[in-house]
């Protein structure tokens, strides 16, 4: 699914709200999402997942065309783990579980 698959889902699913309204909510999660992560902060969603940065020290590569080695600076690099709901959901085929379910266990 792309973004604008996504915000197009969400305009049917919710018709009192403008398309332009969806595309905002959508734009401001996202950049919420990547200005904490910028500032080395954690982003977790209960029962979704949870995104963090990764530090990727430097280290010396190599170039796949000549062989040559090459010297790889350190980087951050964002890394997303999957939530306990959300993992059991992809398992099951995409099924939902009921929403008293879903609160309680």
């Amino acid at each position: 699914m792309t973004k604008s698959e996504l915000i197009a889902e969400l305009a049917t699913a919710n018709p009192h709200l403008r398309g332009a309204d969806v595309e905002l909510i959508v734009a401001t999660i996202f950049d919420e999402i990547s200005e904490a992560l910028a500032r080395g902060e954690r982003v977790e969603l209960r029962g979704f997942g949870a995104f963090t940065v990764k530090r990727r020290d430097a280290r010396t590569g190599r170039n796949p065309r000549t062989g040559e080695s090459v010297a790889v600076d350190e980087k951050a690099v964002p890394f997303f783990k999957a939530g306990k709901e959300l993992r059991e959901r992809v398992n099951l085929g995409g099924a939902r579980r009921p929403a008293a379910e879903r609160v309680t266990g």
